[in-house]
């Protein structure tokens, strides 16, 4: 009973989180207008919050390891509410940065602490959750960009935006914040000291790698499709927003579905189908031939990178050559790090080219996906 008591409410602070990346994205081309900033100077704004990320990841390991996965969660729930609320009311593009930065640090360190929750709950529970919890982030994510969708058509201001967000998710942290929070496992390497920074290693290189891949199309749906469709495409603002959404609703249908569908066929066959997806998904994305178009290759892509990122999580919480806590932030400092940095690097290439060009690059990447799924093998426990 306390497993499925802990399992309603990590399924709920992962949708409390998808919000909020669906709130950011469907606004990222005002905050961008608002800045005056090119694709490349935008660029580096994305850098400063993926630079927090990484700030974030090591220390979150360590507490981890120290603390407990759901204490952390805990905090960083609050934490990132109150952070995205301050990009919504930045004057200037300094305080911006700033504002960025906190809310990259919050990001991350919820991303590792609600995975490594997560991960105990799929243990105490003895079967695969860890992609349905990834399935409520896309469901929060997806609701929240189509709502950011109505409130540009009704000419919603960022600060109230924003706010509202925040008001409307203030009970939920309230009910999350009173909940009883079982005290499970603290991983078996808390007691020695861990490294404040780490990478994965041996097979959990390559599920890292996984990770990456996987969280590099995920993020460059998120920060750069409703730009390529109003910059390369010249699509309407107000219909940009749909083709993350679409993408949302794609990763929920597979993610709600994918721990029937991993535990029949198992993770390195369903892995290796889904990068050959996602590889097809990319190149009608990146094709542009109409909107239609576009938005079915959202979607495909969705389908093929739903699984990724909770399959190397998951994988990671189970390595038996690392303490939960470094394995958890090592692999997501490859992975949720490609989600954060990936963009950046993306807008310099879409500066010096085309975002045409980025989602091309991307598609190139996501080929690997069918090559990495073998080190999603369970591991064999020491």
């Amino acid at each position: 009973m306390q497993a499925i008591a802990a399992r309603r409410v990590v399924s709920a602070i992962f949708f409390m989180c998808g919000s909020s990346i669906g709130l950011w994205a469907s606004r990222i081309p005002d905050v961008k207008s608002a800045t005056g900033l090119d694709e490349g100077g935008f660029g580096l704004l994305l850098l400063v919050m993926a630079s927090g990320a990484f700030v974030a990841f090591p220390f979150t390991g360590i507490l981890i390891d120290r603390l407990g996965a759901a204490p952390a969660t805990k905090i960083f729930s609050v934490a990132i509410v109150v952070s995205f609320t301050t990009i919504g009311f930045a004057p200037t593009t300094f305080l911006l940065a700033l504002a960025m930065f906190v809310t990259g640090f919050c990001i991350g360190a919820l991303d590792v602490s609600m995975n490594g929750w997560g991960a105990e709950v799929e243990t105490s529970l003895g079967r695969p959750v860890m992609t349905s919890f990834h399935g409520l982030y896309s469901l929060g994510a997806g609701v929240s960009a189509a709502a950011g969708g109505l409130a540009i058509e009704i000419g919603l201001s960022l600060p109230l935006h924003f706010g509202l967000w925040a008001a409307i998710t203030a009970p939920f942290l309230i009910w999350f914040w009173r909940q009883p929070w079982p005290q499970m496992n603290v991983s078996a390497g808390s007691g020695d000291k861990a490294p404040l920074f780490a990478l994965p290693k041996g097979a959990l290189v390559l599920a890292g790698l996984i990770a990456l891949v996987g969280a590099f199309g995920e993020g460059a749906i998120t920060d750069w499709a409703a730009l390529y469709q109003i910059d390369d495409l010249g699509y309407s603002e107000a219909i940009a927003p749909t083709a993350f959404t679409v993408f949302s609703i794609a990763m929920v249908v597979m993610r709600l579905a994918g721990d029937r569908v991993i535990a029949r066929y198992g993770p390195v066959r369903v892995a290796r189908i889904s990068g050959v997806v996602a590889f097809l998904g990319c190149l009608l994305l990146v094709s542009g031939i109409n909107i239609w178009v576009v938005w079915t290759g959202c979607f495909i892509m969705g389908i093929g990178y739903a699984v990724m990122f909770p399959l190397a999580m998951s994988r990671a919480a189970s390595d038996p050559h690392m303490s939960k806590g470094t394995a958890l932030a090592a692999v997501a400092t490859l992975g949720y790090g490609a989600f954060l940095l990936g963009p950046p690097l993306l807008g310099f290439v879409g500066d010096a080219l085309s975002l045409r060009a980025s989602f091309g690059a991307v598609a190139l990447l996501t080929l690997a996906l069918p090559f990495l799924a073998s080190a999603l093998k369970s591991p064999p426990q020491r």
